[in-house]
């Protein structure tokens, strides 16, 4: 099997496998990775990476905005709207060219994977069943 299809396959049956807090840690990684191609792209005038890579990180964050249930949890809504209003930024970012846009697009998202990723560590040292004896 080549390199690139078994990673593919790989990659798909992580997904699939995760727990919804593990895969919501790797939607902000890759959204963060899209981030940095299409910084570094822009600044080459790579248009078509550029393209592809705010196309799906816009894809991601909408793909948040639509699963944050804010019924459950109502001080979700300020998150819903940092989604949006990162999706316009990213469309903004493209005519006339501004990396610096997409930049602070990322480093709005740093913050918030490391705090996912925190919640998900306390969740489950708060679950680890303590030794008996």
């Amino acid at each position: 099997m080549p390199n690139g299809l078994a990673r593919s396959r790989y990659a798909d049956n992580t997904a699939h496998t995760a727990s919804p807090q593990r895969l919501l840690t790797m939607l902000y990684d890759r959204l963060i990775g899209d981030l940095a191609v299409a910084e570094a792209a822009m600044r080459t005038n790579d248009h078509a990476s550029v393209g592809s890579r705010i196309q799906h990180a816009q894809d991601i964050l909408l793909e948040l905005w639509a699963s944050l249930d804010t019924a459950a949890w109502p001080e979700g809504e300020g998150l819903k709207a940092l989604y949006l209003w990162m999706v316009n930024e990213l469309n903004s970012s493209r005519l006339p060219p501004q990396p610096e846009r997409i930049l602070t697009v990322r480093e709005l998202l740093e913050p918030l994977r490391d705090t996912w990723k925190q919640a998900m560590t306390l969740e489950a040292s708060s679950t680890t069943p303590s030794p008996v004896g």
